[in-house]
């Protein structure tokens, strides 16, 4: 039934696709689609503005309108349906998805002023593991137990020149798109893998506003992992340069 009654509205112009709206917004009513916030459904928002203050672009406004009433119990089935459920990934026979370990090459060179390194020696992989990507990974294993874990926006593996020698080494990957990838699905999986007994947890983010939707999903994952770590950030610049390192305390999550 419609009524007159708040709710929120978007200014797509505004709207990058962060995601931080997504992760603060309880009822799930937000969704990345086609790069920008959307609601899905009217009957999923309770107009009181929890997302307002997450969003850096000032995108999202509370206004009057004529809409479906909020409904408390579709939003309670619509979150059993997507917050706490993993999307499967379907088997293949592709043996690049089955997990593999590997053995660094290491002993990487730095590399002297002028870029080139002499003796003709070139710089080698430090990855442990493949599959890389967050959806193709298993949930729990060997290879998070006691081992230091690098959530990775993909971006940052074609801008950082230094990701292996500096970001890669020692550390299980795990690469996921906070804009593109479906937010409520890297909660879900990362909530999984910090159930295991990991080491550490570093998080490697671009410059763009986009790329701090990670953090958030980072923060509600340790939430509802019942985990209280704290997580190094290193945001990187799209020329390649380290612009930050900073820690995010567990007191944060």
């Amino acid at each position: 039934m419609k009524t007159t009654r708040k709710i929120i509205e978007i200014d797509e112009e505004r709207c990058t696709g962060c995601g931080q709206c997504i992760i603060d917004c309880a009822e799930g009513a937000l969704k990345i689609i086609d790069g920008k916030a959307r609601l899905v459904k009217d009957s999923y928002c309770d107009g009181l503005g929890a997302c307002l203050g997450s969003c850096p672009e000032g995108a999202l406004t509370v206004v009057e309108r004529e809409a479906d009433a909020f409904d408390e119990q579709a939003v309670h089935k619509y979150l059993q349906s997507t917050k706490t459920t993993v999307t499967p990934v379907i088997p293949t026979s592709c043996p690049g998805e089955r997990l593999t370990m590997l053995s660094p090459q290491g002993n990487i060179q730095p590399m002297p002023s002028g870029g080139q390194i002499s003796g003709g020696t070139k710089s080698r992989s430090e990855l442990g593991q493949w599959p890389v990507q967050l959806r193709l990974l298993p949930p729990e294993g060997a290879i998070y137990a006691d081992k230091p874990l690098l959530i990775l926006a993909d971006c940052v593996a074609v801008a950082y020149p230094d990701l292996h020698r500096e970001l890669i080494r020692g550390n299980t990957v795990a690469m996921t798109c906070p804009k593109l990838d479906d937010g409520h699905d890297t909660v879900a999986r990362l909530s999984r893998i910090f159930a295991n007994p990991i080491q550490s947890i570093q998080v490697a983010v671009m410059e763009v506003p986009c790329c701090s939707g990670l953090l958030h999903m980072v923060r509600q994952a340790l939430q509802n992992a019942g985990k209280s770590m704290s997580v190094e950030i290193t945001k990187i610049s799209a020329q390649g340069s380290v612009l930050d390192k900073r820690t995010m305390e567990a007191a944060e999550s």
